[in-house]
């Protein structure tokens, strides 16, 4: 049971009581950390979002009455106390922004009991992660959570201060809106009005703010959930926060040059972290030629090295054959590591072959200047001389090599690269190095769909000096697109738009859409354009992702309030869960028979 309120307003939270309020009458309310009872007196540690408070109770302050009460409370009992603001009587905590105060309750009531929770409400929780997502709300409690979700919220109010008097206008898009092609799977909502039709859930409001952009409203902003129905990583979620903008009758320097400023300041002003601009800038070419990446984390080397020209011609089958396939050699020297062990070696083998690798090939540079070598044998003394040099490797060194067709090369040797750098503890969590990637190709190839898709979008501009090679060489046809990269991960990417028909139509026709199905999927963007459209271009940031990197946590779980884990369920609420027989009639729905064959 609990007793009533009434009467009582809290004064403060619990860290805004100071030694500044000596002598002072405060009532502090939150949740009972922990009890300790030395007979005579009674202290308890008062939690509430900002931190952890102490009070004190003896009989002659609170009463035999407030005394007795004293002695029942429990771990995560909620309560109200009053009473005046000391200096600790006992050793000061330097650990607590309260540490040299206490407060000597006068009055107590208890607001609501509490069972014994499933696992201690403390920071940096051990308890596995099934367990704390299932009560998600006690979870919620740990005051590590708590500061990144008040961080959050914190950076939320400085991107929309700051964009408000950039001249950005929030407006909000439809979360119902119309299933289309080219991206992730949708989500869908069945409608009941209109038997056997659909809505999608947005993946993003992409076309929504570029028709804002031909109704004038020149720039837009929004923070907002967008939804895809694709297979998870440890990273992503099926609904995640987007921070999304649009600009009218400007260029990707406009775009960049905005973005930055907002970057600079939010850091700043949220986490005290100094960017100097401009941010560097990196064609995407460039990246994936030196860091097997289109999100290259620059904080430390270990850069790839193209060895195709020394290798050429060497007699070691796996190089010649990936050169005479169209691929190519390329290598990572991880400096200090030539005596790793043969087992460990294996192992990085093994996580080669999960990025596409048919294997990997070694070289390590023993001390005394002599090779170690997975190839040695098919090669001449001066070839790997040659190599080494090639790699600038020093004796002690350890370099790794793969041989495919250049996307497996990078893929595998980008990721290698980072594993290491985990390993070694090369990555500096308190350095921020943000970097913009442009000049990305507009179109890859898709072996699974046998046509060229589209790498950001299907709106995303070409780049002028390229579109002459659309029909001979379409995939070396650059695109105005730009992304934004943090510690190697993508925070945010965007375009400058097709505002023209003519490329637009001729986009289209590269995609593989007939006129037909262009304005099938698309008629509402295409025939808004026949109205005169400005030239336009934005960005979006996964607002998750950002918060992540703002507060160091390891998972965006950490700074979302009610995650899903990684089958898109969630544990807590338990939803996806099966509906009624008469909802489903009403939606005109009949479910397939789910049985496994």
């Amino acid at each position: 049971m609990g007793e009533s309120m009434q009467g009582l307003h809290r004064s403060h939270r619990c860290t805004e009581v100071s030694n500044q309020m000596i002598g002072e009458k405060v009532t502090v309310m939150g949740w009972v950390q922990k009890r300790r009872n030395l007979g005579s007196l009674i202290f308890i540690d008062l939690r509430d979002r900002t931190g952890i408070l102490q009070i004190v109770f003896d009989e002659e302050s609170v009463g035999a009455d407030g005394f007795a009460k004293a002695g029942t409370l429990r771990s995560e009992y909620v309560v109200a106390v009053t009473g005046t603001v000391n200096r600790r009587s006992a050793a000061v905590n330097d650990s607590l922004k309260t540490g040299d105060i206490e407060v000597l309750a006068d009055s107590l009531r208890i607001l609501s009991e509490s069972e014994t929770p499933p696992f201690p409400i403390e920071e940096n929780s051990q308890t596995k992660d099934e367990l704390r997502l299932k009560y998600r709300y006690l979870d919620l409690r740990r005051p590590d959570l708590q500061r990144n979700l008040m961080m959050r919220s914190r950076a939320a109010s400085l991107i929309r201060g700051f964009m408000e008097k950039e001249g950005f206008l929030e407006i909000e898009t439809p979360m119902l809106q119309k299933s289309t092609p080219e991206g992730a799977r949708d989500y869908l909502v069945p409608s009941r009005v209109h038997p056997g039709k659909f809505y999608a859930l947005p993946q993003s409001p992409q076309l929504f703010k570029q028709l804002l952009m031909c109704s004038g409203y020149d720039r837009y902003i929004q923070i907002t959930r967008c939804f895809r129905d694709e297979d998870l990583r440890a990273d992503r979620q099926p609904e995640f926060t987007q921070i999304d903008m649009e600009l009218s009758f400007v260029d990707a320097e406009d775009v960049m040059d905005v973005n930055e400023r907002m970057l600079q300041y939010v850091f700043k002003e949220a986490v005290g972290v100094e960017i100097s601009l401009p941010l560097p800038r990196m064609p995407w070419k460039e990246a994936m030629d030196r860091f097997g990446s289109d999100k290259p984390d620059t904080r430390f080397g270990m850069e790839l090295t193209d060895v195709s020209d020394v290798v050429a011609g060497c007699g070691f089958g796996v190089f010649t054959g990936a050169l005479e396939n169209g691929g190519s050699v390329r290598g990572i020297n991880v400096k200090g590591q030539g005596a790793m062990p043969r087992k460990k070696i294996d192992k990085l083998v093994e996580f080669a072959k999960g990025y596409g690798a048919k294997g990997l090939a070694y070289l390590c540079v023993n001390d005394d200047g002599t090779y170690k070598s997975s190839f040695a044998k098919f090669m001449s003394e001066d070839t790997l001389h040659a190599l080494a040099q090639k790699m600038q490797a020093q004796p002690g060194d350890l370099l790794l090599f793969a041989a495919d067709q250049n996307k497996i090369v990078w893929n595998v040797l980008g990721a290698l690269r980072l594993e290491m750098g985990k390993e070694l503890g090369l990555m500096d969590e308190n350095q921020y190095n943000f970097l913009w990637v442009t000049e990305f190709p507009l179109l890859e190839w898709s072996d699974e769909e046998q046509r060229y898709m589209a790498m950001h979008h299907p709106f995303t501009m070409p780049m002028e000096e390229d579109w002459d090679k659309i029909d001979s060489a379409p995939g070396e046809v650059r695109a105005k697109a730009y992304d934004i990269v943090l510690n190697g991960t993508e925070l945010g990417g965007g375009s400058v738009r097709i505002h023209r028909n003519d490329i637009q139509e001729k986009m289209f026709e590269v995609l593989g859409f007939t006129k037909e199905k262009a304005w099938e999927n698309f008629g509402f963007l295409l025939s808004a354009f026949q109205y005169g459209v400005p030239p336009h271009a934005g960005l979006a940031y996964g607002f998750d992702r950002m918060i992540m990197h703002m507060v160091h946590a390891d998972s965006i779980r950490d700074v979302i309030a009610f995650p899903k884990v990684k089958d898109a369920s969630d544990l807590m609420s338990e939803a996806p869960e099966a509906v009624g027989r008469a909802q489903l009639d009403e939606l005109g729905l009949r479910i397939a028979d789910l049985q496994e064959e």
